[in-house]
């Protein structure tokens, strides 16, 4: 079990769009945790990868200032982003503090990349 450290570039020049990737999420694994609250407007999350035997992908969100407590975030219908079929695309419900992937079931051959489009409604000026 491995943190994976995402990727993260600036999707335009005024700073409005960002995306995040985690890559390499094997069984048991999760992303390093990403600060959720300035992208108080549209998210969406991609699932892809190798599903493996009983692989589960699921997004998670805290708003504790040090991350120990997390919850299965939801989409708009409240369904839990919780994946067992991919490729998958989900808008989050929620804003919350510190967000991550994290693969919670799967066998040897499970590898998920996770893609994070957010974006910020107040964008910084450049």
């Amino acid at each position: 079990m491995a943190t994976r450290v995402p990727t993260v570039k600036q999707g335009t020049v005024d700073n409005s769009l960002v995306y995040v990737t985690w890559t390499g999420l094997l069984n048991g694994d999760d992303g390093t945790p990403i600060q959720g609250s300035e992208w108080a407007t549209d998210r969406s999350v991609q699932f892809t990868g190798t599903l493996g035997v009983g692989g589960t992908v699921v997004l998670e969100g805290t708003n504790e200032e040090t991350p120990a407590n997390w919850v299965t975030l939801t989409d708009p219908q409240g369904n839990n982003i919780s994946k067992t079929a991919i490729p998958a695309l989900e808008a989050v419900q929620e804003v919350t503090r510190w967000v991550r992937p994290r693969v919670t079931a799967g066998d040897g051959t499970t590898n998920f990349t996770v893609n994070m489009l957010v974006h910020r409604g107040n964008p910084l000026r450049t």
